[in-house]
């Protein structure tokens, strides 16, 4: 399995990014994606993640409005886009491959991560 996060990189407070994670090796259609961070010394948090069907988002409070998460399964890819960013975002974000219902998990599959800094 394996799980390749892209889209990372320098961008100013304000501005906007798109991650993607492409996934292989699995059945990608049948899986929760979730998105993941951790910054320098905090803890890893969820972002955001997207039932297999898309029917059903999770955000974690501080990324509410500012970034959406959407799958193609034709693709075996998640995206997330993200607007608004603001210092705080800055972190290493990691896709992964979660339960089969909810959000919470656990998630057996990780992205090797990329790396997302913003500017002030």
């Amino acid at each position: 399995v394996q799980l390749q996060a892209s889209g990372g990189g320098l961008v100013q407070a304000g501005g906007s990014l798109r991650l993607s994670c492409a996934a292989s090796g699995l059945t990608f259609s049948i899986y929760t994606m979730g998105w993941f961070r951790q910054a320098p010394g905090k803890e890893r948090e969820l972002v955001g993640a997207i039932s297999w069907s898309a029917g059903t988002t999770y955000y974690v409070d501080s990324v509410k409005g500012r970034f959406t998460i959407s799958r193609d399964n034709a693709k075996n890819t998640v995206y997330l886009q993200m607007n608004s960013l603001k210092p705080e975002d800055t972190a290493v974000y990691y896709c992964a491959a979660g339960p089969r219902s909810g959000h919470s998990g656990p998630y057996y599959y990780w992205g090797q991560g990329t790396q997302v800094t913003v500017s002030s």
